[in-house]
């Protein structure tokens, strides 16, 4: 009990010098120990690195969740140490609704099957957003914050540390000063100068290994910056996979749409637009063709396609999909291009003679929208 006391004391007695000295630095009556220049540029570089640290991470979230409230229950539930509960997206829930409502309509109808297609297709993207969420949380956020909780900690605790015994040390030089000025008036001060002395050496001590510590640890920043771009590369691959994934699911879609447009082009049609007008098309990226193309229905086939096969002409037509060519004999498309094509003796009923400049080439007539 009595060491406690004693212990208690000293400890109140360090905190009154170490107070004493911080408002005498602070009003510019006692002279302060500066941390070298390398120290101090350690110092800086970690304070930076963990204001940025925590900026990136903020934004971070915000990308990955950008509902306000969503991120404040999810940060109760780590709070908590519980499970977060699953909850569909907005993609899935778009997803859902699409198909629903295409039931509704009727599979068998054109559009209540265009919108199972793009709701099954909202659902796969909110699959995929699932999966790159989930992979930058473990991957990238992670990281980032078992530093600023627990290195970036371990350094504060340190720093706190080398702070106390800089004021320590400055305090023992104010107490030897003193002590000398009061030995220069009276022999009788000698045995305090001594001791002051002796103080002096322990205090000056204790911070040069504080110190030693401390820039041991500030040193290791560079290590944490390594780790942290390495991080970064995992983020950016996991972006460049989710959007890659994303954009093939469309591009698919695409595809499926377009089938469906060439098969059932009145359907597709834009009722608003004028007579003899172009339609609107979707571009699909490099569309490979099937190994034969499904003639048109007879109940489909245009009056300008008649006509063509019967003269023997050409027709100007605009390109409504990107076809590339499966052998020499026929000629690559790119959507939106407007070609020369006829029509050739003997040749199959799903094909047309095309032209662009001196290129020549069979092309698909489901691929082509005939012009007046």
């Amino acid at each position: 009990m009595e060491f406690n006391v004693r212990r208690l004391a000293a400890d109140a007695g360090t905190f009154l010098s170490r107070a004493v000295q911080f408002t005498e630095e602070k009003f510019g009556q006692a002279e302060k120990t500066e941390l070298d220049a390398h120290l101090e540029t350690l110092l800086s570089r970690v304070e930076s690195t963990k204001h940025w640290t925590e900026k990136i991470m903020k934004q971070t979230e915000v990308l990955l969740q950008p509902n306000p409230n969503v991120r404040m229950e999810e940060f109760l539930y780590e709070m908590l140490d519980k499970k977060v509960p699953m909850r569909a997206n907005n993609h899935e829930l778009l997803g859902e609704c699409m198909i629903d409502s295409g039931h509704e309509f009727g599979p068998g109808t054109a559009y209540g099957s265009t919108l199972i297609k793009c709701g099954e297709t909202e659902k796969l993207l909110g699959s995929a957003e699932k999966e790159f969420i989930q992979s930058s949380a473990i991957n990238f956020l992670t990281p980032f914050r078992n530093f600023i909780e627990g290195d970036f900690k371990t350094i504060l605790k340190e720093r706190k540390l080398l702070q106390n015994k800089r004021l320590d040390l400055d305090a023992a030089k104010n107490r030897l000063k003193k002590a000398r000025v009061a030995d220069a008036r009276s022999a009788l001060c000698a045995e305090e100068v001594q001791q002051a002395e002796i103080e002096l050496r322990i205090a000056q001590s204790e911070f040069d290994r504080q110190a030693e510590i401390t820039r041991l640890l500030l040193e290791g920043i560079s290590s944490t910056h390594a780790h942290h771009l390495r991080c970064l590369n995992d983020f950016v691959d996991a972006q460049a996979a989710y959007y890659a994934q994303c954009y093939q699911y469309m591009v698919n879609l695409q595809k499926q749409l377009g089938s469906q447009n060439a098969i059932f082009p009145s359907t597709f049609s834009n009722n608003n637009q004028p007579a003899g007008s172009s339609s609107a098309s979707i571009s699909v990226p490099t569309a490979q063709p099937a190994a034969s193309l499904p003639a048109p229905p007879p109940s489909q086939a245009s009056p300008a396609l008649n006509e063509l096969r019967s003269t023997s002409g050409t027709r100007k037509a605009r390109v409504l999909y990107d076809y590339d060519a499966a052998s020499s004999s026929e000629l690559s498309l790119l959507a939106d291009e407007v070609i020369t094509v006829s029509s050739v003796p003997d040749m199959d009923t799903d094909w047309l003679m095309g032209q662009r400049g001196n290129q020549k080439g069979k092309v698909p007539i489901t691929y082509l929208e005939l012009l007046n």
